[in-house]
């Protein structure tokens, strides 16, 4: 059986307990959660600037979910690795060398999800 990547650990999870949290039937927690997705919609911003946007705000609020989560789109939207580096460097000038280890992670989820593209 092959080894699970981080990628699919991380997507199993994230749905595993959102349907848990949704299940709860808070009614605060639907309404965040549908505030979250509608805000990535296309609108005056298109859905990609918004998941790049997500990804820099992500990064410099050093939130590793979220950096994996808005990658994860970037990746589905069709962001290019040339692209993705300058995100990353927007977020290192924006949050400042804290950032770097997250840039780092982020750099080796992002070849996760493209190595995840060849099986």
């Amino acid at each position: 059986m092959e080894n699970r990547n981080e990628v699919v650990a991380f997507n199993e999870y994230r749905e595993k307990m959102n349907e848990k949290i949704l299940a709860a039937d808070n009614i605060v927690l639907k309404r965040l959660f549908n505030l979250d997705t509608n805000t990535y919609q296309d609108g005056a911003l298109s859905s990609v600037t918004k998941e790049m946007l997500g990804l820099v705000a992500s990064m410099v609020l050093r939130c590793d979910d979220c950096v994996k989560y808005h990658l994860g789109k970037c990746h589905e939207l069709g962001v290019n690795t040339e692209q993705m580096f300058e995100i990353f460097a927007v977020a290192n000038i924006v949050g400042g060398t804290i950032v770097i280890p997250h840039t780092r992670r982020a750099v080796g989820y992002w070849e996760e999800l493209q190595e995840n593209d060849k099986k």
